[in-house]
């Protein structure tokens, strides 16, 4: 097929990008800058810039790249700094789940392109009760007041994408490469909270892009979880992930001083669901390489 990446600089982008060119696709992938066009070419494709924020510039990239199909990865995650607001932290990323979707749905209907994937996300979006959830499953109806926009941009992006008879893939926690995760459990800096019982979900990026290629071949709309065969909780795997990266062991938090960094917030993460990721491996085909993170961590360092 020829398939555009959107988005294809980033941390999953790039995997996403060389699994397309190594299955034979024709890919064309866009960054926002012109200096990360060379991250894009050397994995494979023909590298685009793109502000898909710009709804004209969206629908002129589209038609001169005319897909087969459309792969949309975009985020603005690099770089960020975590705070009490989710809001605030995901403030970029939130515009591109909303109006960049949108602009990506409307070019897609424009040029003719019935074939359209997009990243989402599963940690921390099920609501309880229970230790792990499928797609079918209810989301969390009321997340905190400061992580509100981030939840709605969200589930915006997935009913967008299906809407228009795409597949919103619903990614866990991305791990593989160095990122703020990994820095700040390498500094000690990621603490253990109270008794550190919420769920994490979490996914390689050389699994997480071999699924999305898979997802080329399933049919819309649909939504999956894009995740490993082991949702844990934080005491089980923070302590792996730290002597993983030859860190001393994360430091004790008691659950009230992290009450007052994190607000309400604690209550969601404290609370989270691991997301089941047996649809995605039944219907789309898919194998992981790092079945759970247990193996996966290991390479990080490695």
């Amino acid at each position: 097929m020829r398939v555009l990446v959107i988005g294809a600089s980033g941390a999953v982008g790039v995997h996403l990008v060389r699994q397309l060119c190594e299955r034979g696709h024709d890919v064309t992938g866009t960054c926002r800058s012109a200096p990360r066009q060379g991250r894009i070419g050397s994995a494979g494709a023909t590298p685009l810039v793109l502000d898909v924020l710009d709804a004209a510039a969206t629908g002129a990239a589209v038609a001169q790249a005319r897909p087969d199909a459309i792969i949309y990865q975009a985020t603005a995650l690099a770089g960020m700094r975590f705070g009490r607001s989710l809001d605030k932290t995901f403030a970029a990323t939130n515009r591109l789940r909303t109006d960049g979707t949108d602009h990506v749905v409307a070019a897609a209907r424009s040029a003719g392109v019935s074939k359209l994937i997009a990243q989402s996300f599963a940690p921390y979006r099920y609501a309880s009760p229970g230790p792990v959830a499928s797609e079918d499953d209810p989301l969390l109806a009321e997340p905190p007041a400061s992580a509100a926009r981030t939840f709605a941009a969200m589930v915006h992006l997935d009913q967008a994408v299906t809407a228009a008879g795409g597949i919103a893939l619903r990614y866990g926690g991305f791990y593989g490469e160095p990122d703020q995760m990994t820095t700040a459990v390498a500094k000690r800096r990621y603490p253990l909270v109270g008794d550190g019982q919420g769920m994490m979900s979490f996914i390689h990026l050389h699994d997480a892009a071999a699924a999305t290629v898979l997802a080329l071949e399933a049919e819309g709309p649909a939504v999956y979880n894009i995740t490993d065969d082991e949702p844990a909780p934080l005491r089980e795997w923070l302590p792996v992930l730290a002597a993983a990266l030859g860190a001393g062991p994360p430091r004790r938090v008691p659950e009230w001083v992290g009450r007052l960094v994190m607000g309400p917030g604690l209550d969601m993460l404290s609370r989270a669901r691991g997301a089941a990721n047996a649809k995605a491996k039944r219907e789309l085909g898919w194998t992981l390489r790092y079945p759970t993170w247990r193996e996966g961590f290991r390479t990080i360092g490695a």
